[in-house]
């Protein structure tokens, strides 16, 4: 995915979860991936400004969070 979407980051702990600077970084969207037998799948589960996204990574709730 990140050959794909470079400015995608990774964010690991077993969370199969992803980060995608959106608008030059001024948004960020955290999905969940799943890969499927031809196919990788892409659940949005959060969306908003890097400054709230700042925040829930000060709490530590990039890998759990499901607000969307």
């Amino acid at each position: 995915m990140q050959a794909t979407f470079p400015s995608a980051d990774l964010l690991g702990n077993g969370s199969s979860r992803i980060v995608f600077d959106i608008a030059g970084n001024k948004y960020r969207m955290i999905g969940k991936y799943a890969f499927g037998d031809k196919q990788v799948h892409l659940f949005i589960c959060w969306i908003g400004t890097h400054a709230e996204y700042d925040k829930l990574c000060n709490a530590g709730e990039q890998y759990n969070v499901s607000d969307y």
